[in-house]
């Protein structure tokens, strides 16, 4: 008789980013606590007040002291510590590929298992049979919203020539229209980067767009002299070799590529170092099965934005990660797998060494 059992593996370490800082700490932290480990958190430094919120939910709900605990600090220190300390068994991380890189050497010492949830390219693709109105909504909806500071957002726009002036055209306007404000205003829809740091780096690929030779269809530059409002921004005319193309931006801006054919637009979205998510527009099903199948990339969704049904698997490929959130797939990380195995009736055991 074999039994296939699950353990949990141990303390785990938590480290999280300040995009939608709350939901993603529950992502990894839910999950780590029902497989029956206990947990340390490290908030991204720019996000600790929902973290500490976190903690005090736990704690009203009656987790016991010790079993979820939050420590604050750069990553540089505290994220490193954590990852270097040997009781602690596996790292779960959410952030930059570059980070994630750092974590894994950190770990190697202790032998530590990794679960890194990193950046992406992410590419949508129309073809000219889509449904042009609604590509149009999801285009914008998965980069402009939540001011395109996600790992999801289709930041690269693979669009095909048939339709690529009429498609851009509506982009174009929609793009102006967009509403940048005060985020507790109803009315927003855009508000501020997180940080100065962060602010610098996404308006510092205006004058990389420039060089690049790519046009400012829309957008370009930063919204007054007070906090760190960018205007959401489109480039166009653009090609997949240029770093506006390449590097993940991580904010409110688009970049456009032309293609002609089914081949090329599949060459195109998959020469990149990530493979995250992917957005497919296409009436034609066999077309959708076809290329979904060859396209490089953790998740894809076809005619539709990022709708996450929650025990499906979230995670990426290449540069963009290791493992899978969601469902039955967190425990996988969480929890080890112990065979036993029993001998049952007469089973013959082997007498070696008996005269």
């Amino acid at each position: 008789m074999n039994i296939t059992s699950r353990v949990p593996i141990g303390p785990v370490g938590v480290i999280t980013p300040w995009n939608t800082p709350f939901m993603l700490s529950t992502w990894k932290i839910a999950p780590a606590l029902a497989a029956g480990c206990t947990v340390v958190h490290k908030p991204a430094e720019s996000s600790p007040l929902t973290a500490r919120l976190l903690i005090e939910i736990a704690e009203e709900a009656g987790l016991p002291a010790g079993v979820l605990n939050t420590v604050n600090g750069f990553g540089e220190v505290a994220g490193k510590a954590l990852c270097e300390h040997p009781k602690i068994r596996a790292i779960a991380f959410v952030g930059e590929s570059r980070t994630g890189s750092l974590i894994t050497k950190q770990g190697a010492d202790t032998l530590k298992r990794n679960h890194l949830e990193l950046g992406g390219k992410n590419p949508v693709i129309v073809f000219d049979d889509a449904d042009l109105e609604r590509a149009l909504d999801a285009v914008i909806f998965m980069i402009y919203s939540i001011n395109g500071e996600r790992c999801t957002s289709s930041s690269r726009l693979l669009i095909q020539d048939s339709i690529r002036e009429e498609f851009e055209a509506k982009l174009v306007e929609r793009v102006k229209n967009i509403k940048v404000g005060h985020p507790l205003d109803p009315s927003t829809e855009v508000g501020p980067l997180i940080n100065e740091e962060h602010f610098n780096k996404v308006t510092g690929y205006f004058d990389i767009a420039k060089q690049d030779k790519a046009t400012i269809a829309v957008g370009g530059e930063a919204i007054g002299n007070e906090g760190y409002f960018v205007k959401p921004t489109l480039f166009t005319g653009a090609d997949n070799a240029m770093r506006i193309a390449q590097e993940e931006i991580f904010g409110p801006v688009l970049t456009s590529i032309p293609f002609s054919t089914e081949e090329e637009a599949l060459e195109i979205a998959n020469d990149t170092l990530y493979g995250l998510t992917g957005y497919v527009w296409t009436n034609d099903l066999t077309r959708a099965l076809r290329f979904t199948d060859k396209l490089e990339a953790g998740m894809i969704w076809v005619n539709s934005e990022n709708v996450r049904h929650l025990p499906t698997p979230f995670g990426g490929v290449k540069a963009s990660g290791i493992g899978r959130d969601g469902g039955d797939w967190s425990f996988e990380f969480y929890m080890e797998q112990k065979h036993i195995g029993f001998a049952t009736g007469q089973h013959k055991i082997s007498r070696l060494g008996v005269q």
